[in-house]
């Protein structure tokens, strides 16, 4: 297109400007070209416009900065083409609620960082930031280029100095989307969130791709093998992974179901179809008596929680613990409980690390937390030592003392050493350190397992006796009666000793109160997400 200019003559004559304005919107409409979303669906993959509509509620897209660019002119100044930014950004309505969305477009030189107009996406996340809506990031970019030096003829520091990256996460919730290859900033972008998500087999999150290890490290590695949801579900980075891109988008709808608008307002509630005094039977047998059999917890927040509402995130690191949202009487909580069906339930490093985080994110934004406690202490051991487990525990109890977050725990089978002295705050901020503690009648707590504890007190006495096993046993039982969760609650070390079928109307009464304290805490806290 050559453009012409307006006639001089007809002053209010503007038709040449809008001509121009719905060729670049056109062009920027285009993407990267025919051929190149082509590519794109060939791959089993959408285009960065097809993945706002998919996300977003119907007609609700107001896009902005649509005409970053760069344009191509003639001799006389007359624009003949243009290719759009490869950053596709602006608000919508997310299940009614306005966002911010930013995505990269992967038909235009792949979605590389350094070929976009960066202060095109770093307005979205200032926008987010500073009119405190969500922001949603829709990831897919082979990141840095080195062409840039050719163009810019000169290179920079890297870093984006306008770009709010820590502070946004103390004041709105965002989701990282991993949806193509997500390299150096890509990657950055989808773990310095507070909920990812990566598509399986089609989703790579790496701080270099595969030529740059090559490079760096002479190994040759492809790219599922370096930052495939394999790797980075396991290693933490990224929270969940999803089956296809649809189920990423109702995956990031459901975790902003359960969070507020921003920092200054507390979750909503929903009209729950569920009764707060639902009584279920089968939460008073589903822990074994024999200490050495396991059970499954998943089971106990479906039983506890509003029917359908648990919503597990990082699953697959840090198994040791789970991590849910879920609601109570339509309220959403933040629920942690142990699996003993991995490394015993005990703290391990990236156990601490998971239960931490998660605490942080639920203090940010307000949630009440429920932890059902099942807690044999931190993980022992010459590779649990090196590793440096004992730090990560010590990081957990800083987040948990710090939180300012309602908080219940239900104490249902152990609560020992630090680790069980991690089952909730005891020396909170300014004097909130309310842990309204409950504990079910297979309870056992101490400073150590009884049968741990009896075998290093009474080691020398086990060996000389005539049947070793059966003092052994002896001494266990009597030790058993005394740590009866029983004898605790006559001294009020614990709230009350309730039947487990009780435990959904003991909690819902609880958290009509919680929400009333979280209403009178809301704003930015002193430290954002560690």
């Amino acid at each position: 297109m050559a453009t012409e200019k307006s006639d001089p003559q007809s002053p209010t004559d503007w038709s040449s400007e809008f001509e121009e304005l719905e060729f670049r919107r056109a062009r920027a409409d285009a993407l990267g070209g025919e051929e190149a979303v082509a590519f794109q669906h060939g791959r089993g993959k959408y285009t960065v416009r097809e993945r706002i509509d998919t996300l977003l509620d119907a007609g609700t897209f107001n896009e902005m900065g649509q005409l970053a660019g760069k344009g191509k002119y003639d001799e006389n100044g007359r624009l003949v083409e243009f290719t759009p930014s490869n950053a596709v950004m602006g608000t919508g309505k997310l299940e009614g609620r306005k966002i911010v969305v930013s995505g990269d477009d992967f038909t235009i030189r792949a979605g590389s960082s350094e070929s976009t107009v960066s202060d095109k996406w770093v307005y979205a996340e200032r926008l987010a930031h500073e009119y405190r809506m969500p922001l949603v990031r829709l990831v897919d970019t082979a990141g840095g280029s080195i062409k840039i030096l050719e163009q810019s003829q000169s290179t920079k520091i890297p870093g984006y100095a306008r770009w709010p990256s820590i502070s946004l996460l103390g004041r709105v919730p965002v989701a990282g989307m991993a949806l193509g290859s997500c390299a150096g900033l890509g990657a950055i972008k989808v773990g310095l969130s507070h909920f990812s998500v990566m598509v399986r087999d089609k989703a790579f999150v790496f701080a270099g791709g595969p030529p740059v290890v090559k490079q760096g490290l002479n190994q040759d590695v492809t790219k599922e093998e370096l930052g495939g949801a394999r790797v980075h579900t396991r290693s933490g980075v990224v929270n969940n992974e999803a089956k296809d891109e649809e189920d990423a988008f109702a995956q990031v709808k459901r975790f902003l179901s359960y969070m507020p608008r921003n920092v200054w307002e507390v979750p909503a509630r929903v009209t729950p179809d569920d009764r707060p005094d639902r009584s279920e039977d089968a939460l008073d047998t589903i822990i074994p008596r024999d200490r050495r059999k396991i059970y499954r917890p998943r089971e106990i927040l479906n039983l506890v929680m509003d029917k359908g509402s648990v919503f597990e995130v990082g699953r697959r690191f840090g198994g040791a613990v789970v991590t849910a949202y879920a609601r109570l009487d339509g309220h959403a909580v933040g629920v942690i409980c142990n699996d003993p069906a991995v490394m015993g339930g005990a703290l391990t490093l990236h156990a601490a690390q998971k239960m931490a985080r998660f605490v942080d994110i639920c203090d940010t934004f307000h949630l009440p937390i429920v932890n059902f406690v099942d807690q044999p202490g931190v993980m022992t051991g010459p590779a649990a030592e090196s590793a440096g487990t004992l730090n990560a525990a010590i990081g957990l109890l800083g987040a948990i003392e710090q939180a300012e977050a309602p908080w219940c725990s239900i104490i249902v089978r152990r609560a020992f050493g630090v680790g069980g002295g991690a089952h909730g705050p005891k020396h909170g901020p300014e004097g909130r350190s309310l842990n309204h503690r409950f504990a079910w009648p297979s309870a056992r707590w101490g400073s150590i397992p009884v049968e741990g504890g009896v075998a290093a007190a009474y080691k020398k006495d086990i060996e000389a006796a005539d049947d070793p096993d059966a003092f052994r046993m002896q001494l266990e039982e009597y030790y058993h009666e005394l740590a009866s969760p029983f004898r605790t609650a006559e001294k009020f070390g614990v709230v009350d000793i309730i039947r487990p079928a009780e435990t959904r109307r003991v909690l819902c009464d609880w958290i009509e109160d919680a929400y009333e304290l979280t209403g009178m805490q809301t704003g930015l806290k002193r430290r954002t997400m560690r």
